[in-house]
């Protein structure tokens, strides 16, 4: 189905690899419009309980593809060369505010758990990308930048919003003002990693994350978690305490509760059933 990226699920786990080596994953058209139906197809695939988006070779992805941004800044236009409607996809629609259906601000409405594991070097528009996923594990060989500055861009596509929320706003203005480059260390000491691990050890590391949340916890409550987490970011503290209470309610009346307290006391594994998305 797809051109330039590879697709597979194993287990609970979908693997999605932006598959151009050669060009070190630079993001074509296609390559965008192919990744955003990947996850939108692992998002509906009721076996897949969270999704590692990753780059085939030694590079996450570097960006925007050089070859399109040449041709954009000798046109001045933004055109689309092939059509790729046969890859449009919509999201299955969870209740989010209208910030989290744009470009790629729509992977903070994927109701699973979605983690980048940035293998090499990660720039401009993957940056973002990786910055939008809810996780972000790292190879020792990982290296960052935003590169906007650098290219007489600003920031794009919601790194404005996410990065000062992950970093604070004097070191995301650093990071977009200088463009800078910075190893997988600093990225873990900055709090924009979460972990960095040996480069042959990070897809097992990002899959037994999910893994273990696929053996031990209800995927009902981590979809409701990670919708609380993002939309209460732009909400109130009362109005945020407000839905956490009614929620909390109706987890308590759901099967998934019975089953977690059950579990429990009868010192087993619990038996939690997937989430049918659709």
């Amino acid at each position: 189905m797809y051109k330039e990226l590879l697709y597979e699920v194993a287990g609970p786990v979908a693997t999605i690899s932006i598959n151009r080596p050669d060009r070190l994953n630079a993001l074509t058209d296609r390559t965008q419009v192919e990744l955003k139906h990947a996850l939108i197809q692992a998002e509906k695939d009721e076996r897949v309980v969270g999704i590692i988006l990753t780059g085939v070779g030694r590079a996450f992805s570097a960006g925007a593809d050089m070859r399109s941004l040449g041709q954009i800044a000798a046109s001045g236009k933004i055109e689309q060369d092939e059509d790729l409607s046969n890859l449009r996809a919509e999201s299955a629609g969870r209740e989010t505010d209208p910030e989290f259906s744009v470009t790629w601000s729509f992977i903070l409405s994927i109701p699973k758990p979605v983690i980048a594991a940035v293998n090499g070097p990660c720039a401009g528009m993957s940056f973002v990308i990786a910055a939008l996923c809810d996780m972000r594990f790292a190879s020792e060989k990982a290296v960052f930048t935003t590169s906007f500055s650098q290219r007489g861009l600003i920031a794009e596509h919601g790194i404005s919003w996410i990065l000062p929320r992950l970093l604070g706003p004097s070191k995301a203005l650093d990071l977009l003002w200088s463009a800078r480059k910075f190893d997988a260390s600093e990225a873990e000491r900055l709090g924009f990693v979460d972990r960095v691990v040996p480069h042959e050890d990070l897809l097992a590391e990002a899959r037994d994350y999910i893994e273990n949340l696929a053996r031990s916890c209800s995927p009902t409550s981590i979809m409701i978690m990670k919708r609380q987490v993002y939309l209460h970011l732009m909400r109130p503290l009362n109005e945020a305490l407000e839905e956490s209470n009614k929620l909390m309610a109706d987890s308590l009346r759901r099967d998934d509760f019975k089953e977690g307290v059950a579990s429990f006391v009868e010192k087993r594994s619990p038996a939690f059933p997937r989430v049918n998305i659709g």
